[in-house]
């Protein structure tokens, strides 16, 4: 039987979401429905699908509420191949964006609000510049990975990068090897994360270092959604990556173009470890209803 799915289509730097409201978990859409809705020609057109359901009503939610009493909301994320993801960086700056101008809740400026995810709960703010989220604790993956991108002349090395979610990072040459990488094809990956990863090949930018921030230019593969113009925890993984090859010398503060705009990422300390901050913008572009098979 069909139904009727009212939802808003958000991004951030290009990063594309559609988003729906179901706070009390009646509403789960399955993977083929969850790429229908992805699908460029014949769906609304879009990296992922955002569900906003109270974390009670999820069974992923449990933990959550454990972790954090006050992460009432839970960010169902699912990529465009209906695949589930752990997190997503843009994705949970749209969605705070899309919790308050659907009234669901209320956060003034330089408050944060806690929210779910299956990477844990998450910190998320906004003031004049931006929104703001706190990616919690990364850790390196000392196995290297040797890696094969089409239009790249040889394979690789990347580092791997857990930002709640996998990244392997890989340099390239220049900037014409960036631009010439035909990431619309998946990347080869020896040997396969258990779990798969995105992929970001990245170049610093000329110079690397101006007035005490380090910029970067990337370009990323998403796992189940391929190429897309923007990859929030991608670019907090790149700039860990790179910090990691410059030694100690390097800053804690970066900018990272990529083909949607740029991101700024930040490494502070915390209680339990360093963590890594991740700031850009969030748009809501319109709102619809669709029929769902």
């Amino acid at each position: 039987m069909a139904s009727t799915l009212s939802f808003t289509k958000g991004h951030g730097t290009g990063n594309d979401f559609v988003l729906f409201s179901d706070p009390d978990g009646q509403e789960a859409l399955d993977p083929g429905q969850i790429a229908a809705l992805c699908d460029r020609h014949f769906g609304i057109g879009a990296d992922g699908v955002i569900r906003a359901v109270r974390s009670a009503h999820l069974d992923a939610g449990a933990a959550v509420l454990a972790e954090d009493p006050a992460a009432e909301w839970f960010m169902d994320y699912h990529n465009a191949d209906g695949s589930v993801a752990e997190m997503c960086g843009n994705g949970i700056r749209v969605f705070l964006h899309y919790l308050l101008e659907s009234g669901l809740v209320e956060l003034a400026p330089g408050e944060q609000l806690a929210i779910g995810t299956r990477a844990g709960v998450r910190m998320v703010g906004y003031d004049p510049l931006g929104y703001v989220v706190d990616l919690g604790r990364w850790s390196l993956v000392e196995r290297e990975t040797l890696v094969r991108v089409k239009g790249l002349p040889v394979a690789r090395p990347g580092i791997g990068i857990d930002v709640g979610n996998p990244h392997i990072v890989v340099a390239v040459a220049d900037a014409a090897e960036l631009d010439g990488a035909e990431l619309e094809y998946v990347p080869q990956l020896d040997p396969v994360p258990p779990h798969g990863a995105n992929v970001e090949l990245v170049v610093p930018g000329e110079p690397l270092i101006a007035d005490g921030v380090a910029r970067i230019r990337m370009r990323v593969h998403e796992r189940g959604s391929g190429e897309t113009l923007s990859c929030g925890t991608g670019t907090a993984a790149a700039a860990l990556a790179f910090r990691h090859w410059a030694g100690a010398a390097a800053p804690n503060d970066w900018r990272v173009e990529v083909p949607g705009g740029v991101l700024g990422v930040r490494m502070v300390p915390g209680a339990d470890g360093e963590h890594v901050v991740l700031a850009g913008p969030a748009t809501l572009v319109y709102s619809g209803t669709i029929t769902l098979a």
